[in-house]
């Protein structure tokens, strides 16, 4: 009788376990939904984009991580980006940007390591960021503190921002239109700690680093365009390059021969000479805004991958007005000289009426600002 009663407790156990998994793979496999643009759900976890599984935060069926060559400077956040398409739809190639179909959504989920206590950490490290065995597909909810998720959605009209800010109890992210700001502690490698304020944009702010066309006023994605998705990436089936990759899901079509595609490299690929990294690097961080149809196309500064005139690119050329912004120094890019060069000054500067980039950032980008120093002081030339 007691093993019949043990056999009964057992099947009953395996029951209630199976249970238990087929419900959570069904919250994860519940289609993406999608809502119309004046019907924004007050939650992520509405969209069913990335779920909370299991102590991971894990992407949707159909919802690809991706990663970039060279990413945006933000506080030294890592970021975790995602793709998703509506069934039946693809991506059609362009060298500069995709035409992506209606129903397109994008996410950028940023979070930090965490550190001892209330401390997060500042590492280039993304090995402990995610689930063992789940390659760059779904982050450890216990390793990570997460801040914020940024959606891009195509709508017949255009993109629309919508950001999300994760809650205290790392549950859940609210859609919050006027931003927030939250108080951190950052710890480096050598365990010195930089007290800073990160800054959550609101969605007008989102919409004006997105419109690389100012004058059209209409925001686009700035990361997954050729020139930066051009790389391998560790999916759960292997490692394939994302472009490709892309192709064979169905969310990309029309894409050129691959020795053909256009590819920057990443900043901190010391194996790249220092010209194409400091190149890339401001690509991403100030190309959205100095090129000739975006923000800063009055500056007369044009720091875009494509310029090919060294004088627009700063180097002799000075500011269209003076004043904080310029530091004292009379031109953009003085060569040989870093600590006269105007561009120089503003990338290194924690002061808001000087800084660049204007948005995005509280802290200073210790890495970037020795690539650019060392871009500088490598040039030959003078500009008396």
């Amino acid at each position: 009788m007691n093993k019949w009663k043990y056999l009964v407790g057992s099947f009953l156990l395996l029951i209630a376990t199976l249970m238990v998994t087929l419900s959570g793979c069904e919250k994860a496999q519940a289609p993406v939904q999608l809502f119309a643009e004046d019907a924004i759900p007050e939650r992520l976890s509405d969209w069913n984009l990335v779920n909370i599984i299991d102590n991971g935060l894990i992407p949707n069926a159909g919802v690809l991580p991706y990663d970039l060559n060279t990413g945006l400077f933000t506080d030294y956040a890592h970021k975790l980006r995602t793709v998703w398409m509506p069934a039946g739809t693809s991506a059609e190639y362009g060298e500069e940007q995709f035409e992506y179909p209606v129903g397109t959504v994008l996410t950028k989920t940023f979070y930090y390591p965490r550190g001892e206590g209330d401390t997060v950490l500042r590492t280039n490290s993304f090995t402990r960021d995610y689930l063992e065995g789940r390659s760059g597909e779904a982050l450890d909810m216990r390793a990570v503190r997460l801040i914020e998720t940024r959606l891009l959605v195509k709508r017949q009209r255009g993109w629309q921002a919508i950001p999300y800010i994760w809650n205290a109890a790392q549950t859940e992210a609210v859609y919050e239109i006027a931003g927030d700001t939250t108080h951190f502690k950052l710890v480096n490698d050598s365990g010195d700690v930089s007290e800073f304020t990160y800054v959550v944009p609101d969605a007008n702010q989102c919409a004006g680093c997105h419109a690389d066309n100012f004058t059209g006023k209409k925001i686009s994605p700035l990361g997954p365009r050729a020139r930066h998705l051009n790389r391998d990436f560790t999916y759960l089936s292997g490692t394939e390059n994302q472009l490709s990759h892309w192709q064979k899901v169905g969310y990309l079509k029309g894409l050129p021969a691959l020795i053909s595609l256009p590819s920057q490299a990443s900043y901190a690929d010391t194996s790249k000479s220092l010209e194409d990294r400091a190149r890339a690097y401001l690509d991403i961080n100030c190309g959205h805004c100095h090129n000739p149809a975006g923000a800063a196309d009055t500056s007369g500064l044009m720091l875009h991958h494509s310029e090919t005139d060294w004088r627009k690119m700063g180097l002799c050329k000075p500011p269209v007005a003076a004043g904080t912004g310029s530091g004292g120094r009379v031109f953009a890019i003085v060569p040989g000289e870093p600590d006269h060069s105007i561009l120089n000054f503003r990338v290194e500067s924690s002061d808001p009426g000087a800084m660049m980039p204007e948005l995005g950032r509280s802290l200073v980008h210790e890495e970037g600002v020795s690539l650019l120093r060392q871009w500088v002081a490598a040039m030959s030339g003078s500009c008396s």
